[in-house]
């Protein structure tokens, strides 16, 4: 079977189901995000899913970089 998709690998064929149950989708700044819950009350970026290109050049909008879950949006 061949899948002609621009989606990722990973997420087409999970590893682990208990992974990716932790991951959501968040708005931060105007800016969608896969993230995932840290224990600290915050959220780290996974990926970035802008589709502007100038949001991939900030650093803070990079993947591991943390925010307070307190500014997310759904």
């Amino acid at each position: 079977m061949i899948l002609y998709t621009i989606m990722p690998e990973h997420l087409i064929f999970p590893v682990d189901a208990a992974v990716y149950e932790k991951r959501k989708m968040v708005y931060y700044e105007g800016i969608p995000f896969l993230v995932q819950a840290v224990e600290t009350g915050e959220y780290e970026i996974v990926q970035n899913l802008s589709t502007n290109p100038f949001h991939f050049l900030n650093a803070k909008y990079a993947p591991g970089a943390r925010f307070p879950a307190s500014l997310a949006t759904s």
